[in-house]
């Protein structure tokens, strides 16, 4: 699993839940760690390594910031643009105005990391699809 600690747990999970379509699987607190949990389920899903190329660009950036780790989660989107208006309507800020090529011949773009409590989130759409 992936964890990650937020300042809003309801808010996490209405996030995750609903505006990216995952699964609330169920809520435990867990004494012994001080924490409460939620459990979504993500199925089918990947690891991505990054590694900035030719030593430059915003992974590049990371690297020196912070040394790795967590970059960024992705979600795939069946309509990337109608996500980001539907996103945006929601208040969610992102990085550039619209979809560019990446990875996996993929139009992506990605939500500012203020938009959802620190976490870099990244949309992305097969194109030709």
């Amino acid at each position: 699993h992936i964890a990650i600690a937020v300042p809003d747990l309801q808010k996490a999970i209405e996030r995750f839940a609903e505006d990216f379509g995952l699964n609330l699987k169920g809520q435990e607190d867990v004494p012994e760690a001080k924490t409460s949990a939620a459990f979504l389920d993500v199925e089918k899903t990947s690891i991505e390594l990054i590694h900035p190329l030719n030593g430059e660009g915003p992974v590049q950036k990371y690297l020196e910031k912070k040394g790795g780790g967590i970059h960024h989660l992705c979600f795939r989107s069946d309509d990337i643009e109608a996500d980001v208006e539907r996103l945006k309507a929601k208040g969610y800020q992102f990085l550039s105005d619209a979809p560019s090529p990446g990875a996996h011949n993929c139009k992506v773009i990605f939500i500012h990391p203020k938009s959802a409590d620190g976490i870099l989130i990244e949309l992305n759409q097969p194109m030709g699809q």
